[in-house]
């Protein structure tokens, strides 16, 4: 898997809102109970209870978003101790009304972890902004919006008697990813390559975009990769082809990223000139 770091495509417009998107995802995780105790490494039983009754009522659960019907017991938050002297969390009839549509939207804001939220940032950080800055501000965030429930209703239909959670802007920023593949196909983007130490690399878009596309389809079949029943990479498909249908009709009126100086792939790049 290569890491892109950074892209060589400049923007014309400061993009407010991946920064906005950035920001609120940040703050979502660190105000989601029972963070404290997994940034910490040591989550008590307490804390995963009410980790686990926060994710019930806010992520997107596959079966509830197909059958729009919400469970009749949930985790309370509270723990007991069992009839075998074992402590447990407590379920019971869920004391909120939970919409499963607008579950959606507050599940691209959710993460399991810092890896997952610093995994998607990266990327949202490269590619988001030249989207942003190729179709507004307002367009984006909607576009966003779009390809997140796209990838999460995706989802769910192809797993409609999942009552596993759905967290996490990947479906999102897949989008993204697609949309930067149709309109910028030949901006170079320096990646990390794992090679016995980490090699960098300056490699168009459409091989790094098109590896990574390449990846999910593999992993979403269960090969390659072990926790392959976490990680919802039929979510990503989903999301990365409806960000490219999205994105071609503004292909026509989209100009080319520059040229990068210096040299490419053994031969020197042409002098750029605006």
């Amino acid at each position: 898997m290569v890491i892109p770091v950074h892209d060589v495509n400049p923007v014309r417009r400061t993009p407010w809102v991946t920064y906005a998107l950035i920001a609120a995802n940040v703050l979502v995780f660190l105000s989601t109970p029972g963070i404290a105790g997994s940034v910490a490494g040591e989550s008590s039983l307490s804390q995963l209870c009410h980790l686990h009754a926060f994710l019930d009522h806010y992520a997107a659960v596959p079966r509830e978003l197909v059958h729009d019907q919400l469970p009749g017991v949930v985790p309370t938050g509270d723990v007991a101790v069992g009839p075998q002297g074992r402590p447990g969390c407590v379920v019971g009839p869920p004391d909120y009304d939970k919409s499963p549509a607008l579950s959606v939207f507050t599940a691209l804001f959710l993460h399991g972890g810092w890896l997952h939220l610093l995994g998607n940032m990266l990327f949202l950080l490269i590619f988001g902004n030249n989207i942003e800055d190729r179709m507004g501000h307002v367009r984006y965030f909607l576009f966003y919006v779009v390809c997140g429930y796209a990838a999460s209703y995706g989802f769910a239909f192809l797993n409609d008697d999942s009552a596993e959670p759905l967290i996490g802007a990947s479906g999102a920023i897949a989008g993204v990813l697609g949309a930067y593949l149709v309109l910028y196909p030949k901006a170079r983007v320096w990646v990390l390559v794992p090679f016995l130490v980490f090699l960098p690399l300056r490699l168009p878009a459409w091989l790094v975009l098109g590896f990574w596309f390449v990846l999910q389809a593999v992993y979403s079949n269960g090969e390659g990769v072990s926790d392959a029943g976490t990680v919802a990479y039929a979510a990503h498909i989903v999301g990365f082809l409806a960000g490219m249908a999205l994105a071609w009709p503004l292909k026509a009126g989209t100009p080319p990223p520059p040229e990068p100086r210096g040299l490419l792939f053994g031969r020197r790049a042409r002098p750029h000139t605006w």
